[in-house]
Parts: structure tokens; sequence; C-alpha cells
């Protein structure tokens, strides 16, 4: 486990983590997420001895390691850009942590041979960085990582510098990777996709304080404010209350949709609004609304949902929030 005791940690006037306390339960892969300048780089680098605090306490497998230093934390680090050795080959640089601890060079290349085929790069020992793709080198990298046999892994944004489609991908290898070793691993991400995706766990930060510490699906649905509801996902304002865009259902008629919300304790209400553009995505339609007083949000709904509303620009419609205690038995489709 990793405990993060009152965390304080000053670039002069600016506080960038504000007594900070978070524990990160043993083989969990939790997620460090947040705007930018909202600490969680700091906190990772913390935890690693990159950073030195102002105040608080770093603990690490019942260990107080605030002030050990990096190389004596049993930590893995991997960053945005791959710091490989170019002059090195695929096998070398994973090679490299265990070459300068002197391990016995039997055991080091049985080790480099079993990581490579764990990180997809078996067959590549003899590549240099160049001759592979970004993808490949970031497996690399992580490879390198987890060859010391790191007690944590930090991971600082290690996708950021790729495209979606390999973010992606990426993102599905590194959580099934955790799943085979096991290791205790943090993520920092701004990205809340990539978060929900791959964690275990979510630490929001913002301003150098966490807001709200959970699993995905408590933090989704059940958000602690405002800010943890509107940095997690699309948020729309609907009469006054932020609503994910999924859950708003329009309705062509406005008493069908009085009548329907009545049965939502807590709702909104019904808002009156025009259809500026309907945008398909694919499986799922968002619906560009704005209403009278200029507001504008949007509805995401399905293709069927769409199309049974039939709706086109300029058309006004009637929306309304499905959430509340009474919202499970009311589908979008009833408010067609």
């Amino acid at each position: 486990m990793i405990t993060v005791v009152d965390a304080r940690k000053n670039y002069g006037d600016f506080a960038a983590l504000d007594n900070v306390t978070l524990d990160i339960p043993a083989g969990s892969l939790t997620a460090l997420l947040g705007p930018s300048g909202s600490g969680k780089s700091t906190l990772l680098r913390s935890i690693a001895g990159l950073e030195q605090l102002d105040g608080g306490r770093i603990v690490i497998g019942g260990r107080d390691v605030t002030g050990v230093a990096p190389q004596k934390r049993g930590i893995g680090f991997v960053f945005q850009h791959y710091a490989a050795f170019k002059h090195m080959t695929v096998r070398d640089n994973v090679a490299f942590g265990l070459t300068i601890r002197k391990r016995p060079k039997a055991e080091i290349a049985r080790k480099v041979d079993d990581l490579l085929e764990i990180v997809g790069l078996d067959g590549f020992q003899h590549r240099y960085p160049a001759q592979l793709s970004g993808g490949q080198r970031q497996r690399m990298a992580l490879a390198r990582a987890l060859a010391v046999d790191p007690e944590v892994l930090l991971l600082d944004e290690p996708f950021g510098a790729l495209d979606a489609k390999v973010r992606a991908d990426l993102r599905q290898w590194l959580r099934r990777l955790h799943d085979e070793v096991h290791v205790t691993t943090v993520l920092v991400t701004h990205d809340q996709e990539e978060a929900l995706d791959v964690a275990d766990r979510i630490a929001v930060l913002n301003k150098g304080r966490i807001e709200q510490v959970g699993d995905p699906v408590t933090l989704y649905d059940r958000p602690a404010n405002d800010f943890v509801m509107s940095f997690l996902g699309s948020v729309a304002r609907l009469g006054g209350q932020l609503v994910r865009p999924h859950d708003i259902a329009l309705d062509r008629s406005r008493e069908r949709a009085e009548a329907l919300d009545a049965r939502v304790g807590g709702s909104p209400g019904v808002v009156e609004a025009v259809v500026e553009r309907v945008v398909r995505l694919g499986f799922e339609v968002r619906i560009d609304l704005r209403t009278d007083s200029g507001v504008r949000f949007a509805a995401q709904v399905t293709r069927a949902e769409a199309d049974a509303l039939g709706l086109a620009d300029g058309e006004t419609v009637y929306a309304r929030a499905t959430t509340g205690p009474d919202a499970a038995e009311l589908h979008p489709a009833l408010a067609i």
C-alpha cells in the first residue's frame, strides 16, 4: 500500500499540493485524474521521490520513504516521453536496470525475454528505438520499468504523446498487463475516458486538493460535487442542474413530458428548446439544443430514439431529466 499523509508542496505562492491525504491499495491500478495544474503530476513525482515535499509523509509498504532517495524506494517510473537509450537495442534498454545492479547475465537474459513476451515485443530484441512505433517504444519503456521488480509502478501520462487509436489500444493492453503482473500502479492522466477505462480507483484532484476518491462507477454515478461530475464526463445544465446528456429525454409534446417528469423525484423540470443540429455519432446521436434565453446544451440518444423522434433543425422539443428515484422505470423511449 502507498499512503500519502498531509502532503504539501508549494512553488512560490502556488500550492501544488494542499494537505493531500490518500491511500492507494496494494495491487491496485489507481488513476490520478485532474486538469492541468491540479497537482496530479506533483503528487506522482513526490511518491517517486523526484519532488521533495514541504510537509507531510509518503509511506510505501509500511516504510516511511519521505526522505529516501528515488532509487531506494522500489519504484518503476514511466514518463510520457520514452527516455529510451537510442544507441541501445530493445534488449539492452530493457536490461539496463538489471545491468547496473550487476545481476548475472543468464538471469538478465531470461528476465528480459520473459518481459518482452509479456509486453508483446518478442522478436524485437535486436531492434533500436528508432525502428519501433510510438506504441512499441512505450511498451518497451514499461518492460524496462518492470525489469527491476518494482514495488510500485508510476506512470506519468504514458500515452499522452500517441494518437487516439494507439492510446485506446494501449489502455486495454495496460489493463491486461496489470491483471497479469499485479504490481501496485499509479497512473496520472487528464483523460477521463482513460481513467474510467483502466483504473480500479480514481482520485480526482483540483487546485492541489483531492475532490473525491472511489471506483469509476461510484464517481460517475454519485459524484461528490459539480466539479467531479463535470470533469468526469460530459454534462448539460438543465433547469439549473447538471445532467448527463444521456440522462436527458426529449418529447414533442409538452403535456407528455411534464406528466413523465412529475414521476422523477428531484427533477429540474421540463425545458423548452429549439433543435440547432442533429449529429449522428455511430450508434448514438447528439442533439444540440438552445433555449429561448440562449442557453445551449446537448442531449444524447440512441439512433432508434432519434429516428422515432424524427427531429430536424429549428423544431421545438421539450427536454427533461430521466435521473431520480423513479427514473429506472422510465426508459427514454417512452418519452417519444
